[in-house]
């Protein structure tokens, strides 16, 4: 996937990701701190055709379903490396 970034002065940060597929979607994050996902159709590829407000929970959410692995399971992962390192392995 391909992803770039766009500072929008006054507004906030653009990351824009382009699949192998050829779909486009954004997510704007704003001055504010606010989460929109931006959705791009095939006519104008620089407006988004939709635009979604997520708060902070929502966008947390979001964000779990999307990771291969749910977080629990990659902190155990961290946390069973750490004990290997420091020689506390159970």
């Amino acid at each position: 996937m391909q992803v770039t970034h766009t500072t929008i002065p006054g507004i906030g940060v653009v990351h824009h990701f382009r699949t192998r597929g050829g779909q486009r979607f954004g997510t704007l994050v704003d001055n504010l701190d606010q989460r929109v996902l931006l959705i791009y159709g095939p006519d104008d590829p620089d407006v988004p055709v939709e635009r979604i407000v997520m708060e902070h929970d929502e966008a947390d959410q979001l964000a779990e379903i999307l990771h291969s692995r749910p977080v629990a399971d990659r902190l155990a992962t961290l946390e069973r490396r750490f004990s290997e390192l420091v020689g506390d392995a159970t």
